[in-house]
């Protein structure tokens, strides 16, 4: 009679293995893999970082135009400069004024207006209505603003309508040129806050409108427990395109009134501009133009922050 004897396991089963670390084949693919991103990060640096770093450094030195033979630095003088310019501060207001007018409260609503109305309009309104709207969003800045101006003049469009309607006209550029020109804004760039309302609306499912329909819920009540909460996301992201877009707007305004009269439409594109090439005050400008970026991005920053909430 055998017995079966134990086999020696030996060393190298008795050993346990430790936690595997990459290797160099792991490394190498990862590289690979980032390879084809090289050419667009390099892109990157090039004609986005680089430009805001030298305007970051711009931004703290006496750099003008003319009548000077090299810059100096001067630290926060610029900074200083413009929060004690009357001018400036009247510039941050009416750029508040016209986003806020023009597109958190103008393209905003009406682009979600109509993109809720669209979807229960026929095909041919829906087609004679998008064609309109996108018409004026693929117009270029500067002809969209030579329209509206032939739109608010004296002379326009507008206050012959009044006086056909036996209704007081006046010269709308003069009395009451910032919302003229956040009219005109609303008027351009709907089409893209419909567009992005139209996507969000369709993906709705159309089981949740319709339960709350049969349970007795009125329009106003499925918009605002319904619609609104599933579109969260696209509201925020909507948002946060329109106010960035808005916030550079330049060529529409500076066709319409040029920022007059009086600076009562100098949002601060215009008023840097005006700083930077007509009073050759390139350092001075240039600090602006980093002041509004720096709205910018506290803008997006709110967007973001609230587009990480969960629907």
């Amino acid at each position: 009679m055998t017995t079966a004897r134990a086999t020696d396991p030996g060393p190298a089963l008795t050993k346990r293995q430790g936690p595997a670390t990459p290797s160099s084949t792991h490394r190498s693919r990862s590289l690979l893999r980032a390879l084809p991103l090289t050419p667009a990060v390099v892109l990157l640096l090039l004609f986005l970082a680089s430009p805001i770093a030298y305007c970051a450094y711009i931004a703290f030195t006496d750099l003008q135009l003319t009548g000077q033979a090299e810059e100096s630095f001067i630290g926060f003088e610029n900074f200083r400069t413009a929060f004690g310019d009357e001018a400036f501060l009247n510039a941050v207001w009416l750029t508040l004024v016209f986003t806020v007018v023009s597109a958190l409260i103008g393209q905003n609503t009406l682009g979600l207006a109509l993109a809720a109305l669209m979807q229960r309009a026929s095909k041919p309104v829906r087609t004679l209505v998008g064609s309109i709207v996108i018409t004026a969003w693929v117009l270029p800045e500067v002809v969209a603003g030579f329209l509206l101006y032939a739109f608010f003049r004296r002379e326009g469009t507008l206050n012959a309508i009044l006086d056909w309607l036996h209704l007081p006209s006046q010269n709308w550029l003069f009395t009451l040129p910032i919302l003229a020109v956040s009219f005109a804004n609303v008027w351009r760039g709907t089409a893209f806050s419909m567009l992005v309302y139209s996507a969000a609306l369709n993906e709705i499912p159309k089981e949740i409108t319709e339960a709350a329909e049969v349970d007795g819920a009125g329009g106003w009540r499925r918009l605002w427990h319904i619609t609104l909460p599933m579109i969260r996301r696209s509201i925020g992201t909507n948002l946060m395109l329109i106010t960035l877009q808005t916030l550079s707007v330049f060529g529409l305004i500076w066709v319409m009134t040029r920022g007059g009269p009086g600076g009562k439409s100098q949002t601060l594109p215009l008023f840097m501009y005006e700083e930077a090439f007509q009073k050759s005050m390139i350092g001075y400008g240039t600090a602006v133009a980093l002041l509004l970026l720096v709205v910018g991005s506290l803008f997006s920053v709110v967007y973001l922050r609230l587009l990480r909430t969960e629907v």
